[in-house]
This record gives structure tokens, sequence and C-alpha cells, in this order.
């Protein structure tokens, strides 16, 4: 059961500080020009992806962090899908943090999914090197040795220099070679156990990507070890660490603190962890939000709704008979003309079932591909890539794809399973109608499914989702091709599960030899 269910079922407080929100809404759209205090590097990287302004998100974060607000408030922000979130978080995190030389982790941003952290650290690639900064991922997309080897280092000793015995041993310890790492939270939480040199000491900005469902599942702990780590001082290195920093900052050093290689010197306090928790849904659950220990924390959000759909979305409906669904989406399909679409099945056995039936079809004039989180990691990055780049006009997908992944020029969301809960409609429907573009999402429903249905787009407040009527011939031409492909699926169905079945008796075979052989020795 999900946060909205318990929230139904049990009245559940609102927090003081969400009652008065800042509206994002009342912020206007603002040129990359008029942005106080943006770095001319960061402006100018901004030019060559092709942005001449800051969406309405952007420049609200931008102006509590950077401008007037100077981050003095943690910061939680319930913004549509599409509206720029990343961004929003991205670009003041990376005007912070290139005041600085010294190079130490001192950002983290964690996100539940390997798919949306590569995404994100794609855009922190695009602007982190104007600024001289490097960006590490640890998702577990390659060997942990592998990214060891990407966010640790010894640090180079100048040649020529005479270093005091105790500072050659301190200058020997392994550092971090990223000012800002994007990770899973399984994958920092094996950096955090077993990576020598791996460190949150010097930690100043923690994102928290997708907060409802990371707060949903405990992966390991993360949240609790992160801020334990980030709120504890072992003070019996450092004074020998910071006597090599000092001189960069103009003097010995008066007072000993984490984080000090921000501020913290000559008797200043060191800096709290300032935190930025976002979702398109997020929860208002007290007991879940207290677990990110948010300091006075500020709620930006898009007007006073909690379930907010794209401005430009168009919602309709399909009206199906039983047991011809796969027609109806076909004709839908073909009906769009070769459009960029997204299809959403219910489970990962659903879209892999549905993608292998679109292919079986005769008429199908466009490519498909299948994307779920069974395939390898390797494979989802191919079909994404060459999703974005229009070599694949249809993907059928599990909800492996619904959270913040963003595919320029999908012009159409089509929910093949109807969504339970409403945040699921939300997350699918935002993969099109983003950055203020139009969007379509369809849902095909059975006639007994649409009062469910709109009662659960009443909650978005969203009253109008119109039929959406397919030319009946276009649904009788399809009959018989249908028939032959349901025939092929069954063949291949069978076939998959034999072969299933033959490797699953292959490797209790290798196990039971492998016993027998550790027995022996």
């Amino acid at each position: 059961m999900d946060d909205e269910s318990k929230t139904l079922k049990r009245s559940i407080p609102v927090l003081p500080w969400m009652r008065c929100p800042v509206d994002v809404k009342q912020v206007e759209e603002c040129s990359l020009n008029l942005i106080p205090c943006l770095d001319h590097r960061l402006k100018e990287a901004l030019e060559q992806m092709n942005f001449t302004s800051l969406f309405p998100v952007q420049v609200a974060v931008w102006q509590e962090i950077i401008g007037p607000g100077n981050f003095e408030r943690d910061l939680c922000i319930n913004s549509p899908t599409g509206s720029g979130k990343t961004l929003a978080y991205a670009l003041p995190i990376l005007q912070l943090l290139s005041t600085r030389s010294i190079q130490c982790l001192r950002a983290l941003i964690v996100l539940p999914t390997r798919d949306l952290a590569l995404q994100v650290k794609q855009v922190f690639d695009e602007l982190a090197p104007a600024v001289g900064l490097s960006v590490g991922l640890a998702v577990g997309q390659s060997s942990i040795a592998s990214e060891i080897s990407e966010l640790i280092k010894r640090p180079k000793l100048e040649a020529g220099i005479c270093y005091d015995p105790d500072d050659f041993m301190l200058m020997q310890e392994l550092v971090s070679s990223v000012d800002i790492l994007v990770a899973t939270p399984g994958r920092l939480m094996d950096h955090i156990t077993n990576t020598k040199g791996f460190t949150l000491e010097h930690l100043r900005y923690l994102v928290v990507d997708e907060t409802d469902r990371l707060l949903r599942e405990a992966y390991q702990s993360w949240l609790p070890t992160v801020l334990k780590m980030t709120s504890s001082l072992d003070e019996s290195i450092l004074p020998h660490a910071y006597n090599f920093i000092a001189p960069t900052f103009g003097g010995p050093l008066k007072t000993i603190r984490r984080c000090g290689v921000e501020r913290g010197f000559k008797g200043k306090s060191y800096p709290r962890l300032a935190k930025m928790v976002l979702s398109a849904t997020l929860t208002q659950d007290p007991s879940k939000l207290g677990q990110l220990d948010l300091h006075h924390p500020l709620f930006l959000t898009t007007g006073q709704r909690r379930y907010e759909l794209p401005e430009k979305l168009e919602s309709y409906s399909v009206i199906c008979e039983p047991n011809l669904k796969p027609l109806y989406l076909l004709a839908l399909l073909q009906n769009l003309g070769g459009e960029k679409c997204i299809v959403f099945a219910s489970s990962v056995e659903s879209t892999h079932r549905l993608c292998t039936l679109l292919k079986l079809f005769d008429d199908l004039k466009v490519k498909v591909k299948e994307y779920s989180r069974l395939q390898h990691q390797s494979v989802r990055s191919k079909t994404l890539k060459a999703f974005r780049e229009g070599k694949i006009q249809v993907l059928v997908s599990s909800d492996a794809m619904t959270r913040g992944m963003d595919v320029e020029g999908v012009r159409n969301v089509i929910n093949y399973d109807k969504p339970t809960y409403i945040k699921t409609y939300i997350h699918r429907a935002g993969r099109t109608a983003r950055a203020s573009q139009v969007g379509r999402c369809f849902t095909l429903l059975h006639k007994d499914e649409v009062r469910h249905f709109r009662k659960l787009l009443q909650k978005a407040d969203n009253e109008s989702f119109p039929v959406y009527s397919l030319p009946s011939n276009s649904i009788e031409s399809l009959h018989s091709s249908y028939e032959s492909a349901m025939e092929k699926l069954k063949e291949k169905v069978q076939s998959e599960t034999s072969r299933k079945h033959r490797s699953g008796l292959k490797s209790q075979r290798q196990a039971k030899e492998k016993r027998k052989k550790s027995i022996k020795d």
C-alpha cells in the first residue's frame, strides 16, 4: 500500500510549514541575462545547451539559494514532471561549489533508479566543466572497482618540496576525485561501507530527488547513515589536514570544524548540511518527512493542489471491448501516425508479453522496443538512446520509465493497463507535455473501469478525459492479423518458458556439483 492509500485510510496532519507554501506559479520565467549573480561561465554553458531563460521553479529555487534566501532554510519542492527540477538544483549547487578550489566531495544527489541517476549525471556533466568541477557516478553500472578508480585518488606531491613526516603521511591518504556525486542508495552504501578514502565529512549539500519513493523504501538505511556521517566529526586528523589548506585562505586556522574547507575559519562555525528534497508527488506524511531532519524547511509548490498534472497535458480515454485491448492499442498507434509514444504496462511480465505481441503483427509500421528493469543496464541505455534519436517510435515500458525520465519529443503516453494510483498516472503522464510542450495521455479502459478512473483523475482536479474514438473499420481490419499474432505469441511464450526451465535445471546442477566439490575439499 502506498502513501496515498494510507492517507485515505487515516487522517494525517499537515505539517505547519506545508500550510503556507511558496507558490511557484507566481514566479515568472526569466531570461538568463536577468538572472542575478549567475556566473558567466554557467550562462555560456546554458546557452550552448540552447537555454535562453529559466523556468519558474528554477527561478524560485535560485532566489532561495543564491538570491535573498541565501539557503538559510532547507527546500522542499513539489512541482509537476517536466517543470525543470533537475536544473533547479544543479545550477545553484554548481555556482556555490565553483567558489572554492579545494577538491572534496561536497554535494551528493541521491536518486531511486540507475536510469534516472544517469540522466541527472548527464545534466551535471554538461555544466560542471565550465566551472572546473568534477562529477562522479555511483550506480552499479560498472564494477565497484571501476567506480572506486573514478571516485578516489591519492594526492600528487609537488616536486622539490620538503614535507614534515606527519604531514607527508597525511598527504598519502586517499581523497575524493570528485566534487559532486550522483548515486543510487544501494551503491552509495557499498562505498560508505567498503571503499577506503570515501568520506562525507566535507558534504555541504544533499539532494533527495524523487523523495517519496526514496523515503518509502529503506534501501539499506542509507538516509540515517548519511545524516549520521555528516553530523559526526573526527577531529583527530583534521588539524594536520587543515594546516595544508589554511595558507590558501590567508592564515592559520583558529577553529577546526567539519566542512572547514568551505567555511569555519577564524572562529566561524561550520555550515550545516543544506538539503533539497524534490518530487512531483511529494509526501505530506510527517513521519516520513521527519526522517530528513530538515532545517526550518521552506515548501515550494505549484498552487494549492497536492497532485499537479503538466499544464499542457491532454487526457483521453479509449473504451475497449473486453479481450481485444491489443487490437485497440494497435489501431491507436496506427492512428497516431508514427509519433513518438511510450506505452505503459502494469508489470515487467506484461511489458515483455505486450512488446512481443506487437512485434508479431504484420501490419505494424513502427519500430517497437521493450524497456524494463529485467533488461541489463547496457541494453536499456542502448534502447533509450535509439528512442531519443527517433530510431524507435514506440517504447513499451514497465514503471521503470515513469519517474523523472526525460526524452525529448515524446508526443504521446498510452496507459495500456490503467494505473491504480493517481501518483502512478502523474508520473506516467509526465513523460510527455514537458517543458511547456503539448502532450497527450491515452488510457485504455473497459466500460466498467471508467467510473473508477474518473475518481482517480479527480484527485488531480482533472474532470476532463474525453473519449478518443477510433474508426470501427480500423479495428475490424486487424482481426485476422490479431488472431495470427496471438497464435505466434503462444508458441513464443511456450518456447521461452521451456528455455527458462532448462536454464534453471542447469543452474541447479552446477550449484549441486559446486557443493559436492566444496565438501570434498
